[in-house]
């Protein structure tokens, strides 16, 4: 059983660990207010993340199988709901709408 010393100093200094880390975004946020990267990685980022999580989901796909046919659909749902509504939620919507039918129907093995 830990000293009751050593078990007040370690929650002590998770405590400020804690505080310190959670103070520190605000500490900071008047300098990245006056910056010119923000705003340009505000533009850019959601693209960017977009682009690696499509690649991440997608590269162990067999594209020559016909199991490969869901994903692809369902991909260019998203991308075509996206492009003619531009509406992340409508498109992810759509296209997770798309993959579970055809996943679960005309291509379900």
């Amino acid at each position: 059983m830990p000293d009751t010393g050593y078990t007040i100093a370690a929650v002590l200094v998770a405590a400020t660990v804690t505080w310190a880390l959670r103070a520190l975004p605000f500490a900071v946020l008047s300098r990245l207010r006056e910056s010119a990267t923000v705003p340009y990685l505000s533009r850019r980022m959601p693209a960017g993340v977009m682009v690696i999580l499509v690649a991440y989901c997608l590269r162990d796909l067999p594209v020559t199988e016909t199991r490969a046919g869901a994903p692809l659909a369902a991909l260019a749902v998203t991308t075509g709901l996206h492009l003619w509504r531009r509406n992340a939620l409508l498109s992810i919507l759509g296209g997770t709408a798309t993959h579970v039918v055809l996943a679960g129907t005309l291509f379900a093995r």
